[in-house]
């Protein structure tokens, strides 16, 4: 501190004396002195700042002169001022209301105030550890207690920046940093929280998409297992899109022969559902085949509708699956991930058919992902051994597609995953 002094001193060596037309010397009181200098001490104060500051831990001294060392000034600390002086060496000094002396320095001393502020309206996202303030942050700002509360939408009124940083201001609660704002959306962060925290197994592969957003969070979202009846999915995709393309029409009759049953990718007849498990010759249009392959997972719906609409599962349909499922789907040991799932899921949300209609009314609902979500929810189940899924779009405010694949699982875990994030994305 003295060497900082010393070098700050040095121009006042040279004027303690001016020159008048007189050729007499004029003795000049160091206030003098300081005013005829004052462009060389532009890094001092000519008054009492409004509300002072530090930027560190300063000395206070117990004499004008500042020759001895009294206390201390921290930041964010309150700092009273009673008066400015200058001392012998022509250095600007505030005096303390204790009666100590600091240095009039701006490089040490600044005055904590509001530098600017706009008027806005936007919504905004709060982050984690946010802090409510009374005011933008100042020296002397306070802490407020609201009820808000970490990834939660609020309307921000007014932006304003101080020496700490920018601050919003939160309509009716008060002033929030704004590091602990985001633009955008961020309660899929939240859901990452959770399913990292929560569900973090291995045998789990989770997939979680904020449609709206395009948002990801997941466990585990490539991990690849036996898909069961979640491999029905692609299928009634690639039925929906010939439908839209209008290659077949949904009253169209696809008969079912012995055939249907005996090609690369059909399934066993003894399994869910309950059109015939033996070929009865019956011709059933392509919305009824849909429906009982959505509703009630109907094996033999699934094996009809196949080896007409894809074609026995041709590379024609097999290279359309694997691009929008983002990896290749094998039709016989349909294996799949979490995400795979998802994608395709999406996409059957995006064709926006009738078959959403059949996958939100299912005789699976009661369980899983659906039991307890208030709102539409078209999903697809699947149970084979000890794999259960169950892959969705939940209709929220801002829809999602939630896919969660597992092994040595249960429904009720698989329900208290999708409970955890709808509780999250409602």
């Amino acid at each position: 501190m003295r060497k900082l002094l010393f070098l700050l001193l040095l121009p006042a060596f040279f004027t303690a004396k001016v020159v008048v037309s007189t050729e007499q010397d004029v003795e000049l009181t160091a206030k003098q002195q300081y005013e005829i200098t004052s462009t060389i001490y532009s890094n001092y104060y000519t008054d009492l700042p409004t509300n002072p500051n530090v930027y560190e831990q300063i000395p206070t001294y117990t004499s004008l002169n500042l020759e001895k060392v009294a206390g201390s000034l921290t930041p964010n600390t309150s700092i009273k001022l009673s008066d400015l002086q200058v001392n012998e060496q022509g250095l600007p000094v505030f005096k303390l209301v204790n009666g100590q002396f600091v240095p009039a320095d701006k490089r040490m001393i600044y005055d904590d105030v509001v530098q600017s502020s706009a008027d806005i309206s936007q919504t905004m996202w709060l982050r984690p550890s946010f802090v409510v303030y009374n005011q933008p942050f100042v020296n002397g700002t306070k802490e407020v207690k609201t009820n808000l509360l970490p990834y939660h939408p609020v309307k921000i009124t007014q932006l304003a920046e101080t020496t700490s940083g920018k601050y919003a201001y939160v309509e009716g609660k008060g002033w929030i940093d704004m590091e602990y704002l985001s633009d955008t959306d961020n309660r899929m962060d939240k859901v990452q929280e959770i399913l990292t925290s929560k569900y973090n197994k291995a045998d789990y592969s989770i997939y979680v998409k904020q449609l709206d957003s395009g948002k990801t969070a997941g466990i585990n979202p490539d991990l690849e297992m036996y898909s069961a009846s979640v491999a029905k999915l692609p299928i009634l995709y690639y039925a929906q899109k010939q439908l839209n393309e209008g290659k077949y029409k949904s009253s169209s009759g696809l008969k079912y022969i012995p055939a249907v049953n005996d090609y690369s990718g059909a399934y066993d007849t003894e399994g869910s559902g309950s059109i015939s498990k033996k070929s009865d010759n019956k011709s059933y249009s392509i919305q009824d085949l849909m429906n009982h392959i959505a509703k009630e997972s109907d094996n033999a719906a699934t094996n009809i509708l196949g080896y007409y609409v894809t074609n026995q599962s041709d590379s024609t349909y097999q290279a359309t699956i694997e691009q929008i499922a983002g990896k290749k789907w094998d039709v016989e040991k349909r294996d799949a991930s979490a995400r795979m799932a998802g994608n395709v899921m999406e996409a059957i949300y995006e064709q926006n058919g009738d078959i959403i209609n059949a996958l939100s009314q299912t005789n699976f609902d009661e369980q899983r992902i659906s039991k307890n979500i208030n709102v539409k929810v078209a999903h697809k189940i699947g149970d084979a051994y000890d794999f259960k899924h169950d892959v969705a779009i939940v209709y929220a405010n801002s829809p999602f597609v939630l896919s969660i694949f597992t092994n040595h699982a249960d429904y009720d875990t698989i329900s208290k995953i999708a409970d955890d994030i709808y509780e999250v994305l409602k």
